[in-house]
């Protein structure tokens, strides 16, 4: 049986991070090459350090021209995306850095699969939805992403002008029953305008913020705060840490509540399956529990390079299943085609959608009329009830 009462915790980063302002570059690239083409290929990475940030891996359209073009659009996507951060520190500045671009034509090895619809990749892939949240995601990672969300809202408005893009957030939530009921400690550090601010000074400031995200009663008498716990937080972003695409793979999903396949999702396009299928595996377990079938669900699904068809689908509902595991799996292979293709087609993934889901998590967001987060919709509730 599994524990009613504990203490879970669980980050999350903010746009300003090293690490995720890489992974938005990434993103924006492969939004601008599939608003070009909806079939491009892209495999993005991104570094950044002290001044620079470097762009590399591989790209396709069908057209060498618009190539060509696209190519040459780089550089600004990647100024434009760290001026929309806010980075303009001195070592920092998205009109001074120096940007390096090595994206070149994706290998003939990967496109050969790829083209004849199998997956981009071999792998495993998981997906999770519970009911602790009206999103059905896991509490603890829903509010680190809800404050460090509010408090870059409230940075860039220019209603708190000392805070600065670069953020961590870490809450530890004590269950009752299996429930979220108090807030047993918070960590937030954030980069800030001035030396002569103190952690008191910040905590201050973003105290309001952070009550105002979290249900009420959560935040006790007996909550401990470490807000800017070592002190001076002047210098951060690239210039502070180097960043790196795909480094917070669990910031991006479930806060380690659920298993994570392993691959990264920033700017790859949606043959990879490490991105894909991920996605897939998140809408179906949301749309089970949906569904009412369980009131927690982990699933798994695996792919072969160049094989269509998925070779596994895997259910857990953890002991909250209404029917059985089994009856669930045959229901989702019945309610979704799962190759490669039948994924981007039933959640409209050949779209321009994927820069917002570089920060603040790929799940628990509202779906857009756009496309956006199309994944997180819960359309599929009824045919899996009626499937099982």
């Amino acid at each position: 049986m599994s524990r009613k009462n504990y203490v879970f915790t669980s980050e999350s980063v903010s746009e300003g991070h090293p690490d995720k302002l890489c992974d938005r570059v990434s993103d924006a690239i492969l939004d601008a090459f599939l608003t070009e083409e909806a079939n491009a290929r892209v495999a993005c990475e991104t570094f950044a350090t002290t001044g620079r940030v470097v762009v590399g891996g591989e790209v396709g359209l069908s057209d060498k021209k618009a190539l060509k073009a696209m190519m040459d659009r780089v550089e600004d996507i990647v100024r434009h995306c760290v001026k929309d951060i806010g980075y303009e520190q001195d070592e920092f500045h998205w009109n001074t850095l120096k940007v390096q671009n090595y994206l070149h034509k994706q290998s003939a090895h990967i496109a050969q699969g790829v083209d004849k619809d199998g997956a981009g990749d071999q792998g495993i892939m998981f997906g999770y939805a519970c009911r602790e949240t009206d999103e059905l995601m896991p509490a603890p990672i829903q509010y680190s992403h809800a404050i460090l969300r509010r408090l870059a809202e409230v940075r860039k408005s220019g209603q708190e002008p000392t805070l600065r893009p670069d953020a961590k957030s870490q809450l530890s939530l004590r269950y009752e029953d299996g429930k979220p009921v108090e807030v047993t400690s918070i960590v937030l550090s954030t980069q800030h305008a001035s030396e002569d601010q103190t952690s008191d000074d910040i905590r201050a400031i973003v105290e309001p913020y952070i009550r105002e995200v979290l249900p009420q009663g959560w935040l006790t008498e007996k909550t401990e705060w470490w807000v800017n716990p070592t002190g001076t937080f002047v210098i951060g972003g690239p210039d502070g840490d180097a960043g790196l695409t795909g480094r917070k793979i669990i910031v991006d999903t479930y806060g380690g509540a659920a298993p994570h396949g392993g691959g990264a999702f920033s700017g790859k396009d949606p043959t990879k399956v490490d991105r894909s299928a991920a996605y897939a595996a998140r809408y179906l377990a949301k749309n089970v529990v949906a569904a009412g079938l369980a009131d927690r669900c982990t699933l798994q699904v695996s792919y072969a390079i160049g094989v269509a068809k998925p070779l596994s689908i895997y259910v857990d509902t953890h002991g909250t299943g209404q029917v059985e595991a089994a009856l669930i799996e045959k229901a989702v292979m019945d309610c979704m085609d799962l190759t490669p293709r039948g994924i981007r087609t039933h959640l409209q993934l050949n779209k321009p959608i994927y820069a917002r889901t570089a920060a603040y998590g790929h799940f628990g967001r509202a779906p857009t009329e756009d496309g956006g987060f199309s994944w997180e919709r819960t359309d599929l509730a009824e045919a899996l009830k009626k499937a099982v």
